[in-house]
């Protein structure tokens, strides 16, 4: 183990406030590993964006991240991964990068009904990684794909439950379940954050799948294979949080999200 390296911090990116879903994950797996956090709400949501802003905002960050000291990158959003995530490991090839990705593979296994509906960005529903994991797992079962437009910016906004977040949520999940989906993938990180919604309507026999934990998982694995895993045993380490949208309001969400007072630093 390279000691200095083992205390740098881990680098944790996403569109915007939804990729807090996976930092609470990592952190909670992996309480000693000191995090940072960046989210690109001033650019978000990437869902209707062109391929090229979408992977060279990507570069952006993890060039910040890399400039904070970031020893491993983690991706927290799947339309990153499933647009550019190979042509960001090119550009990094030193660097341990982590990507979040739709828990298709999963979905398929659990499904009773043969019926699985993947809940995701316009982005991330037509990008050729969301089609190379239902060509490899989908093994029989029919996988329904569903766009889910306005879903992040109700995350961006804070606005997690209520009217006007129930009826969006029921206007993508009943088509699916309707067409007798048993099994529900949570595709974009925001997504998680309106999990109680989806999971009211849906009912109680419906899974809802989210791929955070699956990915700190994946993190722990790399960085000691690495030799970069920070040393156990010591207090919860730092997490420090950066946005590039309004830092007023990132605070705000931010503190809903994550559970308790949040002071995001500004990013251009």
């Amino acid at each position: 183990m390279n000691p200095l390296a083992a205390t740098a911090p881990v680098g944790v990116f996403d569109s915007g406030v939804g990729g807090l879903s996976v930092l609470r994950e990592i952190h909670a797996q992996h309480p000693a590993e000191p995090l940072i956090y960046v989210a690109d709400s001033g650019h978000a949501p990437y869902g209707d964006k062109p391929v090229d802003f979408i992977e060279a905002r990507a570069q952006r960050l993890i060039e910040h991240l890399r400039a904070c000291g970031a020893k491993a990158i983690v991706v927290a959003c799947n339309t990153v991964t499933g647009l550019v995530i190979e042509r960001l490991r090119q550009h990094h090839p030193q660097l341990p990068i982590v990507a979040i990705e739709p828990a298709v593979k999963p979905a398929a296994q659990a499904t009773r009904s043969g019926v699985v509906g993947v809940l995701a960005t316009r982005r991330t529903v037509a990008s050729p990684g969301l089609a190379r994991l239902v060509d490899t797992y989908a093994q029989g079962r029919r996988i329904l794909l569903q766009a889910c437009p306005g879903w992040v910016e109700l995350v961006e906004q804070g606005l997690l439950d209520g009217p006007q977040t129930e009826a969006a949520v029921a206007a993508y999940v009943e088509p699916l379940l309707a067409q007798g989906a048993d099994t529900l993938v949570l595709g974009c990180t925001h997504y998680p954050f309106l999990a109680p919604v989806i999971q009211r309507l849906a009912g109680a026999d419906v899974r809802v799948i989210d791929p955070a934990a699956a990915v700190a998982r994946e993190l722990g694995r790399r960085l000691q294979h690495a030799g970069l895993a920070a040393p156990a045993g010591g207090p919860a380490a730092s997490v420090t949080f950066w946005t590039s949208g309004d830092v007023q309001q990132a605070a705000r969400v931010m503190q809903t999200l994550w559970g308790q007072p949040v002071r995001p630093r500004p990013l251009s």
